[in-house]
């Protein structure tokens, strides 16, 4: 990466973090022995290693200790590893305790004859069987691991093969329905976070990135103006941190010989690689900004975003197919879109067991959801673009209880090229049940 203008002198964070790096993979790591290696305090190797586990670079497990690890990719996200597992059904490992790190590729229920069973059994997959020992121990010779449901323990021959194999067999007290609806469960979760873009996937791995100091002055904005062709920089300390951003509105009527600390905006948003494009973008609209610092933990510029960075990546992933359903898909899904008499919008559905609350009556959380989601769909029929919600006020005026079908009916008050202001009501058997007043900015995507 290039740094224009950045510092050039390390602090004892980094220094800590780079040591951390280039440490070989299963290294043991200790608060300790860091602060006495590299003569820093313990609070300062404290904090610098639990920076590095942040950033995926060391990991702390139990009965182990911190150790130095290979950092994933994010490509990998949606895979589960067996130690997952085990936490996810609330399990306990019987033998091949040393695979525990190793991927989930699929599970296979076992609820059919042995033959038929290892037909779809491979390696890396996960058998979730009961007490069949036969099938424990033949899963383990396919190279896969097994989860024993029902709380039932193996014997002591499937326990050592486990071991040789290095292929966790697991046993939990829950049902075969049971963990297999919970994995699949946290395999969907996995979907769906992969499905999400961060602020690291549109940065570039090797960005330049042109900043400048608050001790430089007017004349250096304008000579990196003419250079890089931007007009807008963050401004950065001695130490690379991110104090203030500059644009050309700030220097108008200024002399060269200003310094850019007393024309810039102080303590500027920024985002961090883990922030999600979505984000980034709302954060654009509801503050009127052209370009985001990106920093690490330190407040340290890693790159920079513009809002045609993001504007692309917006349009893109509306062009995706749709990886997992989220809650709010599923509730939307429930509901029909129509006509009325007068050619008005109207969303007809019915109120799901899901929906309810503890009480059995709707939620409104749930009704909050489907009255932005009308609301959102009102605002295409006038523009293609995402609505970001500024401020919505909600009344609700009576409960509504399970398998009552219910009209969602948006109204576009006003709508313009960045603004809109929708009412929406929702009616039961004729009767207004609530109400909501939503303004929003809208983030043009043609």
């Amino acid at each position: 990466m290039d740094i224009v203008a950045g510092g050039d002198t390390a602090t004892k964070h980094e220094q800590i973090l780079k040591y951390i790096e280039g440490l070989p993979v299963g290294s043991k790591i200790s608060v300790r022995q860091i602060a006495k290696d590299l003569q820093v305090s313990e609070g300062t190797a404290y904090r610098a290693i639990k920076e590095a586990e942040n950033q995926g670079t060391v990991s702390t497990k139990e009965r182990i200790g911190t150790v130095r690890v290979e950092k994933k990719k994010r490509s990998s996200i949606d895979r589960l590893t067996f130690a997952e597992v085990v936490n996810i059904v609330d399990g306990e490992v019987l033998g091949g305790a040393d695979g525990l790190d190793k991927p989930l590729n699929k599970f296979v229920i076992g609820a059919m004859e042995k033959d038929a069973m290892l037909r779809y059994i491979d390696a890396g997959s996960l058998l979730i069987v009961g007490n069949r020992e036969e099938a424990h121990a033949s899963a383990l010779q396919e190279g896969a691991a097994v989860l024993i449901t029902g709380g039932f323990d193996t014997s002591d021959a499937v326990k050592k093969l486990a071991n040789d194999r290095g292929l966790p067999i697991i046993s939990s007290s829950y049902d075969t329905f049971t963990v297999a609806s919970m994995i699949n469960r946290a395999i969907y979760d996995r979907l769906i976070k992969k499905k999400i873009m961060l602020v690291e996937d549109i940065l570039s791995s090797h960005p330049v990135v042109h900043a400048l100091k608050g001790t430089q002055a007017v004349r250096d904005w304008k000579a990196a103006a003419e250079s890089s062709g931007h007009s807008r920089f963050p401004i950065v300390d001695e130490w690379n941190r991110v104090i203030g951003m500059i644009t050309s509105k700030d220097i108008v009527g200024s002399s060269p010989e200003q310094t850019l600390d007393k024309l810039m905006t102080r303590s500027p948003l920024t985002v961090h690689l883990r922030t999600s494009v979505a984000t980034a973008a709302h954060l654009m609209i509801w503050e009127g900004i052209e370009l985001l610092p990106v920093v690490d933990g330190n407040r340290k510029l890693i790159g920079v975003i513009s809002r045609n960075d993001v504007l692309k990546v917006m349009q893109y992933i509306q062009r995706q197919p749709q990886v997992g359903e989220t809650f709010e898909d599923l509730v939307w899904a429930a509901f029909e879109e129509a006509r009325d008499e007068r050619d008005q919008l109207i969303f007809t559905g019915t109120i799901t067991p899901q929906m309810t609350n503890h009480l059995g009556s709707v939620s409104s959380g749930v009704l909050t959801t489907l009255m932005t989601q009308a609301a959102y769909r009102a605002v295409q029929e006038y523009k293609k673009g995402d609505l970001v919600i500024d401020n919505i006020s909600t009344y609700f005026l009576r409960p509504v209880q399970m398998e009552s079908v219910i009209e969602i009916r948006p109204h576009v008050i006003e709508v313009s090229r960045k603004f809109g202001k929708i009412d929406v009501e929702i009616r039961y058997a004729g009767q207004l049940v609530c109400k909501a007043m939503l303004t929003a900015q809208v983030f043009d995507q043609s």
